[in-house]
């Protein structure tokens, strides 16, 4: 959405953050081009699901003065270490910048509120345009455009509760202790894992090989369900997280 003033301007990045895909920057260089900041964990599914809107954001403007950069804030134990998000890096195969918020400076800077936060600052470092979650890419998208002065076809959406006229059904709130089997109402059911080995979520088998967020369930929209999860030797489970699904 658009801010309500039009002066708010681009915080500073601490010094002495590890950086992966660059040397470390300064927000104050970046004056001249828009700049599109992503609050991220490679732990939060919502943040997995986001990523492809990025990354391709970062594939289609770069080259017309975009500055895409990811600020990865740790909400779980698996991704709370450097050493671990430059493999999410290297495993997702992120291409644009990413900083490590190591102690959540940048996060209190920016007074962010969640995973995925986004912030769209313009040529003057202003803040133009943020959305908080998922969803809002069209938005984004446009509001990119009109910064660059180009206009041109949206990314199409890559799931359907992805539109923005879909109609989205309220969702079931992430447990984050166990017990994490029982009822839940929502479009997806995820695991925060870590460990080699498998886990079997409802009957069905699923390959644990490093630290992250896993696909547990898929509905075609927004279902009420009874989850079963069982964890095998050498995985470890930090949370289940719940997606939002369309509407009945």
């Amino acid at each position: 959405m658009r801010p309500p003033v039009d002066h708010i301007a681009a915080p500073p990045f601490p010094a002495r953050l590890p950086w992966f895909n660059t040397a470390a920057l300064r927000m104050d260089q970046q004056i001249g081009r828009p700049v599109l900041i992503e609050f991220w964990d490679f732990c939060r599914p919502n943040s997995i699901r986001t990523l492809p809107y990025i990354g391709g954001w970062h594939e289609r403007y770069a080259d017309g003065g975009l500055r895409v950069i990811g600020v990865h804030a740790s909400g779980f134990e698996p991704s709370g270490t450097p050493a671990a998000v430059e493999a999410a890096v290297a495993r997702l195969e992120i291409l644009y910048p990413v900083v490590v918020d190591t102690d959540f400076e940048i996060w209190q800077l920016y007074g962010n509120l969640g995973w995925p936060g986004r912030y769209l600052f313009n040529r003057d470092g202003r803040l133009a345009e943020f959305h908080y979650g998922e969803g809002g890419y069209a938005d984004t998208e446009l509001a990119i455009q009109e910064l660059l002065g180009i206009k041109r076809p949206l990314l199409d959406s890559i799931r359907p509760e992805d539109e923005p006229d879909a109609v989205l059904a309220p969702q079931s709130e992430d447990r984050l202790e166990p017990p994490f089997d029982g009822p839940y109402d929502a479009g997806g059911v995820w695991g925060v894992l870590d460990g080699r080995g498998s886990v079997t979520a409802n009957g069905r088998a699923v390959a644990v090989d490093h630290p992250g967020a896993y696909p547990l369930i898929e509905h075609e929209r927004s279902a009420h369900g009874e989850l079963v999860l069982e964890l095998g030797a050498g995985v470890s489970c930090y949370g289940v997280c719940f997606t939002p699904g369309l509407a009945s």
